[in-house]
């Protein structure tokens, strides 16, 4: 661990004994919204003691000096280099000690007595469980989620049903996790650096045997695309930048082949293989630079060539650990490819 250091809290401020929940918020420059992320956390009305980590992805703007001076209070992990989102929500939990994890995007906002809403859910299940909260855009107020469902290329379809529902994923913004379910997957694959982190281990967690819960209130609103751009509407059309493009197809293919069924796998993977080949000619064609499309399309293979021992190490793990039925765990999927009704209501997305 000598890449990274802990800044120590002020001596005369202590951090709470034996917290219940840990808070870890992994931060890159953020030192535009983070103050407003760890100050809806402090304000929380939460029945038990909490900690707060963070993990600053070695930023290059005023993050740790801001955290120091407004929150002694907090933990801060400093990496020297910069490793990623998978990596520092790893590396805070590894040092948390709360029976609760909850794992909050640096521009993420909770809203009043969420905390307490997470927990109270949590402690009344009879099983564990994956929580999370409504999603609201923080420029507009619309929200954006109630969980996600998917169709079979691992493609999320966002959910907005009332009430307190089983999804098929929450979002990684805003994620709360006990610590049996953590252990049970394994935390984050390393090497999936960002994005689609969340579908991985929402998916391995219903593989086994555990339920991804959305709750009705209050929520958390958030600064959509902050961090790697990209994932919003913007102006009528979809938006998004190359690099996010990438990792997001790149660690969707590899959750699909860890967590299907092998004969599924060996279906779906010519099939999204093509469905890829023909998006990337049609954003060719609609005027998206070469360079994007290999940074996006081309470099995939390579990456799979790559991690393929870790992929199938992974899918050996949980495989091997399955509690639930493949026709339980697939009964949330949809068979209409979600890109397609994505390309009639917005056309072909905005790449910058």
């Amino acid at each position: 661990m000598s890449q990274v250091s802990e800044i120590r809290t002020h001596p005369g401020l202590e951090r709470p004994i034996n917290p219940l929940i840990s808070v870890c918020i992994a931060n890159y420059n953020g030192s535009k919204y983070i103050e407003q992320c760890i100050q809806s956390v402090i304000t929380q009305d939460v029945s038990c003691n909490i900690e707060i980590i963070v993990h600053d992805d070695a930023s290059t703007d005023d993050s740790i000096a801001l955290i120091a001076l407004r929150f002694p209070n907090v933990k801060i992990v400093a990496s020297k280099t910069n490793v990623g989102f998978c990596i520092s929500n790893n590396r805070m939990v590894l040092r948390s000690h709360g029976e609760y994890i909850l794992l909050l995007n640096n521009d993420a906002v909770l809203r009043p007595h969420s905390l307490q809403k997470l927990f109270k859910h949590a402690e009344t299940v009879e099983q564990p469980r994956i929580l999370s909260l409504p999603q609201y855009s923080i420029t507009d107020g619309n929200l954006v989620d109630r969980g996600y469902d998917f169709d079979l290329f691992m493609n999320p379809v966002p959910l907005f049903m009332q009430g307190i529902q089983d999804v098929s994923t929450v979002t990684g913004a805003c994620l709360w996790i006990p610590r049996i379910i953590w252990d049970d997957v394994g935390g984050f694959p390393e090497w999936f650096e960002s994005v689609a982190e969340d579908i991985f281990i929402c998916q391995a967690a219903r593989l086994l045997g555990y339920s991804v819960t959305m709750l009705d209130s209050p929520g958390f609103d958030h600064w959509i695309g902050r961090n790697l751009g990209g994932g919003k509407l913007m102006n009528g059309r979809l938006a998004s930048t190359a690099r996010r493009r990438a990792l997001s197809e790149r660690n969707k293919t590899f959750v699909i082949m860890m967590c299907y069924p092998a004969l599924l796998v060996a279906v779906m993977l010519p099939l999204h293989f093509g469905f890829l080949a023909a998006e990337a000619a049609a954003l060719l064609v609609s005027g998206v630079s070469l360079r994007n499309i290999k940074l996006i399309y081309f470099s995939l293979p390579t990456s799979l060539l790559r991690n393929i021992r870790d992929v199938i190490a992974v899918r050996q793990r949980i495989q091997s650990k399955r509690r639930a039925k493949f026709s339980s765990y697939l009964r949330r999927f949809r068979w209409i490819p979600w890109k397609l009704r994505m390309l009639f209501v917005y056309g072909i997305p905005k790449l910058h």
